[in-house]
């Protein structure tokens, strides 16, 4: 009575639902890994690579900074991030940083617990990336100045592209909408 039919070409799952179903298989967290696709794709090139820098305002931000600020206000219920605020401020009175001004003390510990969790933010993103590597979604390589370092990020900033699958959320961007116009009455049959 009230089912929807469901066209012929995507019978088998849509784009979409078959990247879900892949995410599912091959992440250990596939909702983060979805995540952080689509946040890649909102910001993706038409050849589906984005960064290695992205605008800001006017500023240039590493794409993997923007990443982590992105997804980071989705940790802010959580309550070990809650707990990382109180240790944070224990830590900055403990150190004397804390002035009495509640203003400039707040923003001391939200800019310093901002440091802390960009920080591990970086690490679950590069394990995702790299889960999502492997699972043929995602190529990465680096760009940018390189010097002699252990590190093989060597100040190169990262560049994602998606590529299988993950094409589907680069086409996924809704058109710009044109306001709707009635016709007038002479518009109908004029040629």
């Amino acid at each position: 009575m009230f089912h929807a039919s469901v066209p012929s070409r995507i019978a088998g799952g849509s784009d979409i639902s078959q990247l879900l179903d892949h995410l599912s298989h091959c992440c250990s967290r596939p909702r983060y890994a979805f995540m952080l696709l689509t946040l890649i794709a909102d910001i993706a090139r038409p050849d589906g690579s984005a960064g290695p820098e992205v605008r800001v305002g006017d500023a240039l931000v590493p794409l993997r900074d923007w990443l982590c600020d992105a997804l980071t206000p989705m940790g802010h219920r959580d309550p070990r991030r809650m707990a990382l605020v109180e240790r944070v401020r224990e830590e900055l009175r403990k150190a004397a940083k804390l002035t009495g001004d509640a203003a400039a003390d707040d923003r001391l510990v939200q800019d310093e617990v901002r440091a802390r969790v960009r920080a591990s933010g970086k690490t679950n993103l590069s394990r995702a990336a790299s889960e999502l590597v492997k699972a043929g979604l995602l190529k990465r390589h680096y760009q940018g100045y390189r010097v002699d370092h252990l590190n093989r990020g060597a100040q190169r900033q990262a560049v994602y592209t998606l590529i299988g699958r993950a094409r589907a959320l680069v086409g996924a961007k809704p058109a710009p909408q044109r306001p709707a116009t009635r016709p007038r009455q002479g518009d109908l049959f004029a040629c």
